[in-house]
């Protein structure tokens, strides 16, 4: 008689599936916290079999240990960048460079709508999205206030530009992190590959939204004049926190920009940056603003797309692509960046990254290095940008939309599309051609 772990490995593939698939469509539906579905799913695919609990086995190490799945630079690259962002906030000086940023633009509404738009997309590369947006708000809310403006065009276009924004560097998004890890990729490559793409991508999404919101853009100059006279001088809290956490955060960006040099990881210079920090604050007071429901949904989601792994689910997928594209490294480059921008828009593109990084990694086993480049970056690209299709597309997406209501400003799920489809459009568009250049010419 079989039993129940027996039938479990003979149907592996299948069962792994099931449960990565049922794992996407919960969190698609958002009716139940996308953690509490990942750590579900890595429990079940656990407890099942289809990976271990024990870390030896018979011949040695277990390869099918459920941690070994788990990312680990991802994770101790996200915490360490948690704390670091999070103690460097306290001091203001984030908020300081925005309203001093905002009062060169002399409440001109043009100018103040591109000052916030690329002063998100700059800081949405060096911070996470959902924390450039979280500071970038309150000072959009009281700009449009004091110009009598409605804040819907700043914040759409805010949110446009920090996923824009995120997209240029290895830290900006978390399917960066994720393709970083996997591909091994430095924080100077992305920068190297992806910095200009996204700035020419930026000016063509801000001239659209210009052209869509200018009628909206229009005050008085006496409105104008009020943004000079803003008092920022008490916006800086603790000016020791500030020096102490912009010297840190400095040495880690430095950290990252030597990694060709250093070969130090990313996750260890953050990490080393983190625990300096610490050294001067109360460590329970910082954890309790680390974003640990990311942390565990990563963790979850790592042990049940290992699950599939394990069942050689990734290299079926990696073959498939293969046999459809007919082995043309082209075709499958421009597959898999227009797919991943349209499907990241539906569906979260942190799981879908997770998923997709393995198999391109399965295809480099097979081919080379060299093939699958232009198809890492595609993945870069589609699973970043695509975020902007529509509302629910990305984390900041959704705190723009919740905070706006808080205020009174609804932006309704199919408005935002409506321009979401021709901003991923423009910047599908422009990726294509660069890719196309870049690595096919």
């Amino acid at each position: 008689m079989v039993n129940f772990y027996e039938l479990v490995q003979n149907h592996a593939i299948f069962l792994s599936a099931f449960i990565l698939i049922l794992a996407y469509v919960f969190i698609a539906i958002e009716k139940i916290p996308k953690v509490t579905i990942a750590l579900l799913g890595a429990a079940i695919v656990i407890f099942s079999g289809l990976v271990s609990q024990d870390k030896i086995a018979e011949e040695g190490l277990n390869e099918l240990y459920f941690i070994n799945f788990v990312d680990f630079n991802v994770i101790f690259l996200l915490v360490s960048m948690m704390i670091i962002v999070n103690i460097t906030t306290r001091s203001g000086v984030f908020t300081w460079l925005a309203i001093e940023l905002l009062k060169l633009t002399k409440g001109k509404p043009l100018f103040v709508f591109i000052a916030l738009s690329f002063f998100t997309a700059i800081l949405s590369a060096f911070l996470d999205n959902v924390t450039t947006v979280i500071l970038v708000m309150p000072i959009t809310f009281v700009v449009a206030k004091q110009l009598d403006l409605n804040p819907i065009p700043l914040l759409v276009s805010e949110i446009f530009s920090s996923n824009i924004g995120g997209t240029t560097t290895l830290i900006g998004d978390p399917p960066n992190i994720i393709i970083g890890s996997v591909a091994g990729f430095s924080f100077m490559d992305f920068i190297r590959e992806l910095a200009l793409i996204c700035l020419v991508i930026m000016v063509a999404v801000i001239a659209f939204l210009f052209l869509c919101f200018k009628q909206q853009l229009q005050t008085t100059k006496e409105k104008m004049d009020s943004i000079a006279t803003i008092d920022n001088s008490k916006t800086i809290t603790d000016f020791k926190l500030m020096k102490r956490s912009l010297f840190v955060l400095g040495l880690v960006i430095l950290g990252f920009l030597t990694h060709d040099i250093t070969h130090i990881s990313t996750s260890i210079i953050a990490f080393i940056g983190a625990a300096i920090l610490l050294l001067f604050e109360k460590p329970e007071e910082t954890f309790r603003d680390v974003e640990w429901n990311t942390i565990f949904f990563f963790i979850g989601l790592f042990i049940i797309i290992g699950a599939f792994e394990a069942a050689d689910g990734i290299k079926l997928m990696a073959d498939w692509l293969l046999k459809v594209t007919a082995g043309s490294q082209e075709i499958a480059s421009f597959v898999i960046l227009w797919a991943s921008g349209i499907l990241s828009g539906v569906i979260d593109n942190i799981p879908y990254t997770a998923t997709m990084a393995p198999m391109i990694h399965e295809i480099e086993l097979q081919q080379s290095r060299e093939f699958v480049l232009p198809m890492w970056w595609s993945l870069s690209l589609g699973a970043c940008l695509g975020g902007n299709l529509t509302i629910i597309g990305a984390a900041a997406n959704v705190i723009v939309s919740e905070n706006a209501a808080k205020h009174g400003y609804q932006i309704p799920f199919l408005k935002f599309m409506k321009y979401g489809c021709v901003v991923v459009f423009i910047s599908l568009a422009l990726s294509s051609v660069y890719i196309y250049l870049r690595h096919f010419m």
